[in-house]
């Protein structure tokens, strides 16, 4: 009998895409007496453990000196939020020799995200804004149309006033 088909795995739309270099900041529910708090937690991705819903993930970072290294369930619901700081440029699924490593030795290159993004939604968005463009021709064209309509009424507007003018300036002159 296998768990994961005993429980329906709900995955926590908090959680970005993450990858073994990125620098994250998680931030992890901690009760402490009867008050609930955010604790961020902010490192390296150093593993990925895949697996259903034993998933998780561990974060590495150094902390007055001292390497510290946390592990994540990914599933959690006590996982607040993951917000991905940077990308880093690795060729490693685990990244166990960073242990071994401190200060320059250890940094991680970035991995140009933006760049692929943009490209990616250069080439999505001329669809969409064509269809923009066509949904507000219409709206231009009523608005073009609705002071032609005003026109007329403003006309006939002023042909009254000058009615009522010429009317008026016989009663004056005869007085």
């Amino acid at each position: 009998m296998n768990v994961e088909s005993l429980i329906k795995v709900k995955i926590n739309p908090n959680i970005p895409d993450i990858a073994p270099g990125d620098t994250v900041r998680v931030s992890i529910k901690v009760v402490e007496g009867g008050k609930e708090r955010l604790q961020p937690f902010q490192g390296v991705v150093i593993k990925l453990q895949r697996g259903g819903i034993g998933a998780s993930f561990t974060v590495r970072r150094i902390a007055y000196g001292v390497g510290v290294e946390r592990t994540f369930p990914l599933y959690s619901p006590r996982v607040e939020k993951v917000e991905v700081i940077r990308h880093g440029k690795v060729r490693r699924a685990k990244l166990y020799y960073l242990r071994g490593r401190s200060g320059k030795a250890a940094r991680i290159k970035e991995r140009r995200v933006d760049r692929e993004k943009k490209l990616a939604q250069a080439q999505i968005e001329p669809e969409p804004v064509q269809e923009e463009i066509v949904q507000e021709e219409p709206e231009m064209a009523q608005a073009q149309e609705e002071p032609v309509q005003k026109e007329p009424e403003a006309t006939q507007v002023q042909e009254k006033q000058e009615e009522v003018q010429s009317e008026e300036e016989p009663e004056n002159k005869p007085e």
